[in-house]
């Protein structure tokens, strides 16, 4: 059984449809399905069970295997909304469940492969795996911050697999249940959709309007990443997923109007309660991916952008 965290939401759910497309159906989905309308994420894809994160957690607490035998957990669950302020909510659900998945799988010797974040490293400038580089804007890049620095300590002594995965900006299908924290790729469309414009915020920290940088990464890239680590079990370490390139925010509003074929830019003031916590510039360096053995290559925004408004049926 592959246990998936989080695997109704956004990511977790792409990578089930992912190891659907290997034929792989022995599926534990984890989920807190307070929010209904994820159900929709997984309606199309075949798994074999689903437990609440709750009653899932609570078991591994009391010694209890939520399966028969676990060949790798993917931990994709998560407190994801960068505005939350609630540090105890961060801690709980980004840390503490974190270490909890972690000391079950080292145990056990399953192979744990979580999601981290490129928002540990906040404002750069250089984004590579390294402690000196790492500082946070927000409590949520905080909370995983610490997790990461749990498991460099963790990973000394385990002889099973831990991977942690820093995504950066991730776009594409099954994230519209994600409101205000989906993907700008997702706020354009709509915009444009619905008000033939895509709305970019002004120049902020020495950038001009709309040309904020960033590393967006199409989610069936991650999905591969994920996949290609639990076919590796013997690989651990913290890796990027990024592309590589950043491009800007521009790029991808130019993308999605190209799709669309109709539709103009235009420019909003920059929100104050983001100033002084927002990425403008990220830009993932993949040298230890790549040392790792991932050799595929990323879509550029272009190609990303065509790949998830022709699933949606848009443009």
């Amino acid at each position: 059984m592959i246990i998936v965290t989080g695997g109704a939401g956004f990511v977790g759910s792409n990578i089930v449809k992912a190891l659907n497309r290997r034929g792989e159906k022995e599926i534990l989905v984890v989920d807190d399905l307070t929010d209904g309308t994820k159900f929709a994420n997984l309606a199309d894809l075949s798994i074999a069970d689903y437990i609440d994160k709750d009653a899932f957690i609570g078991g591994i607490v009391r010694g209890q295997d939520p399966a028969r035998r676990v060949r790798a957990i993917l931990h994709q669950g998560a407190c994801t909304d960068t505005t939350e302020w609630d540090g105890r909510l961060m801690m709980r659900e980004n840390f503490e469940y974190s270490k909890v998945l972690l000391h079950y799988c080292v145990e056990r010797h399953v192979p744990f492969i979580y999601a981290s974040s490129a928002s540990v490293y906040g404002a750069g400038p250089v984004f590579a795996e390294a402690p000196e580089n790492e500082r946070p804007l927000n409590v949520y890049g905080y909370s995983k911050l610490l997790f990461d620095q749990f498991v460099r300590r963790a990973i000394q002594e385990a002889d099973s697999q831990i991977v942690g995965l820093r995504y950066f900006n991730v776009y594409g299908p099954r994230e519209a249940h994600k409101g205000g924290m989906a993907s700008v790729a997702w706020h354009f469309s709509r915009q444009v959709e619905q008000d033939g414009e895509a709305r970019l915020f002004e120049g902020s920290d020495g950038y001009a309007a709309g040309e904020q940088q960033r590393d967006f990464v199409y989610v069936d890239d991650v999905a591969a990443v994920n996949l290609h680590f639990m076919d590796h079990p013997g690989q651990s370490g913290i890796y990027n997923v990024g592309t590589g390139a950043s491009q800007t925010f521009n790029d991808v509003a130019r993308a999605v109007i190209a799709r669309h074929g109709r539709g103009e830019i235009r420019y909003i003031p920059f929100p104050e309660h983001l100033a002084g916590h927002y990425q403008s510039y990220t830009q993932a360096d993949v040298g230890a991916l790549r040392q790792a053995g991932y050799r595929e290559a990323f879509r550029t925004v272009e190609e990303g952008v065509r790949a998830y408004l022709d699933e949606l049926g848009q443009g």
